[in-house]
């Protein structure tokens, strides 16, 4: 995948020489000219973005070991890369002392530093990973290691900055799969309860019958099978987080025990004598509506607005996908560790496109277990779209429809029209015809050409077999079809994207004769 790389270097041949050669190996390149410069650019908004440094040892304004020092000194862990003409061993040596991840000797061979950039960048996000992982295990995670390149997640991460910075009630929401207990560990690891106890409690998953003796404890004896005493999750969270995950699931009962320790800082052991003083931050998350959930009665009021207090709403992956090729990037890196698939490096363009043009209903949960299986597909080096075939299924010809380009989005992707058979000969360019410009597309090597086969997935006819525009209703049938196919029958979420009620599509849908054909889909 395409990492930005800094290229310092004070010879112009040189520097040409490796930027074509970065961008041959599918990077961007970032190039300078001398040390000074290299470290204003890392210490500026585009330091953040470096996942490489490609650095000459010898420069005459600040040579490259003080550039080494200088970027350990600031605390960066990006990978760097040293060349030099002087190979000899005790330059080496003290590059590497310095930090250096590997050293190159010029005139480097471009098949060399292809093997070492690739090296350097598996390296870097694994041990990235690992690094999230020790923190996550305990409990020093911050925001600073969930770096996002979409404007939705950074909002979030504001938030979530400032919420870490009191002893206020949050309240996280989104689908499932978002990523809502991450963002809870991050706020705890900004805070000054890092390092505590983070207890988190899935009220969904606990048997009603249980909740109670769960989430605030019993003594012994308290009822038949109580043979030990059992110190509840509130006090388990004593000094840091309870995490409170799917909290819209707590029957009501539990919902006012839990309001009166929210309130009063205690909890009543099933069984105790007296209540127990407790002191903990509580964030609670939910993939439901709990304010609909509210004034249904399902939910107390009261306990709403003393979980509510400071809302944070998680974007789904479909609304994010900017940070796709990072989260990719990871989980690959992660993925190839742990299964013994070292080799596996990364995902091609065709790949990442096809990733890019699907909807992610599961959202990151879903992708991470995508590529959990692409990694253990794998036979090669990248992984291509052939090792995402329930992608492939899904997004149809849409995404990719020519192999051997990469996939290029917005007016500059729209084919250019090929004309067909008898149409050179046209006298006016206005006049009705054959085919459809939008519609009589179909795949070729070349990319998209008018042509009489099947209309791709996702595209609509404007015009009919005589030439002229097809009526409104037609079309309104057909895009209910494809949005019923493209979203297997949820009906929620068609008439949620085509921007309708509920009661509007299904009246649609019995006035078009599609009832049947919505049943067959939602049963599948």
């Amino acid at each position: 995948m395409a990492e930005r790389i800094l290229v310092v270097d004070d010879d112009p041949i040189q520097r040409r020489l490796l930027e074509e050669a970065v961008r041959r190996f599918g990077h961007l390149p970032i190039v300078v000219s001398g040390g000074a410069e290299a470290l204003r650019v890392m210490a500026g908004p585009d330091g953040r973005t470096v996942a490489l440094v490609v650095l000459d040892l010898v420069m005459p304004d600040l040579d490259g070991m003080a550039v080494l020092l200088k970027l350990r000194e600031s605390g960066s862990a990006v990978p760097v890369i040293v060349q030099t003409s002087q190979g000899g061993i005790d330059t080496i040596v003290s590059a590497m002392r310095a930090g250096a991840f590997d050293f190159v000797v010029k005139p480097v061979s471009p098949e060399r530093l292809q093997v070492s950039i690739q090296n350097a960048l598996k390296l870097a996000t694994l041990e990235g990973e690992v690094v999230r992982a020790r923190r996550t295990a305990t409990g020093t995670l911050t925001f600073d290691d969930l770096a996002s390149a979409s404007p939705a997640m950074e909002r979030v991460i504001r938030l979530g900055r400032r919420a870490a910075a009191s002893n206020i009630p949050i309240l996280i929401e989104g689908e499932s799969g978002v990523g809502k207990e991450l963002i809870a560990r991050a706020i705890q690891g900004s805070s000054d309860r890092r390092a505590r106890p983070f207890v988190t409690v899935n009220c969904g998953a606990i048997p009603e019958h249980l909740v109670e003796s769960i989430l605030f404890g019993h003594e012994k004896g308290a009822f038949t099978g109580a043979v030990d005493r059992h110190v509840g999750k509130f006090q388990e969270a004593h000094g840091g987080t309870l995490f409170l995950d799917e909290v819209g699931e707590l029957a009501p009962d539990i919902q006012v025990k839990l309001l009166r320790a929210i309130q009063e800082g205690e909890v009543d052991p099933v069984g105790g004598r007296r209540p127990v003083k407790v002191d903990f931050r509580l964030i609670s998350a939910t993939n439901r509506s709990m304010l609909d959930m509210t004034k249904e009665g399902r939910f107390r009021e009261d306990l709403y607005y003393r979980l509510n207090v400071f809302p944070i709403f998680v974007p789904p992956l479909r609304e994010r996908k900017e940070d796709l090729p990072d989260l990719v990037k990871t989980f690959v890196a992660r993925f190839a560790a742990e299964q013994g698939r070292r080799r596996v490096i990364g995902v091609d363009r065709e790949a990442m496109a096809l990733l890019e043009a699907y909807d992610w209903p599961g959202n990151v949960r879903q992708l991470e277990n995508a590529v959990f299986r692409a990694v253990v597909l794998a036979d090669g080096e990248v992984l291509g779209p052939d090792e995402f075939p329930q992608v492939a299924a899904q997004v149809g010809t849409v995404a990719v429809l020519d192999r051997h380009r990469p996939l290029v989005t917005g007016e500059a992707a729209r084919p250019t029209p090929r004309l067909g058979d008898g149409e050179a000969g046209r006298a006016d360019p206005l006049a009705p015809r054959g085919g459809d410009a939008m519609t009589g597309w179909s795949p070729s090597p070349s990319g998209l050409t008018m042509g009489s086969g099947p209309t791709p997935f996702g595209f609509l006819r404007s015009l009919d077999g005589d030439g002229h525009v097809r009526d409104l209703a037609a079309i309104e049938e057909e895009m209910i079809r494809i949005a019923i196919d493209h979203y297997g029958g949820r009906m929620t979420e068609v008439a949620r994207r085509l921007g309708i009620g509920r009661s509007t599509l299904y009246r649609k849908l019995k006035e078009y004769g599609l009832e049947e054909a919505s049943d067959i889909v939602a049963a599948e």
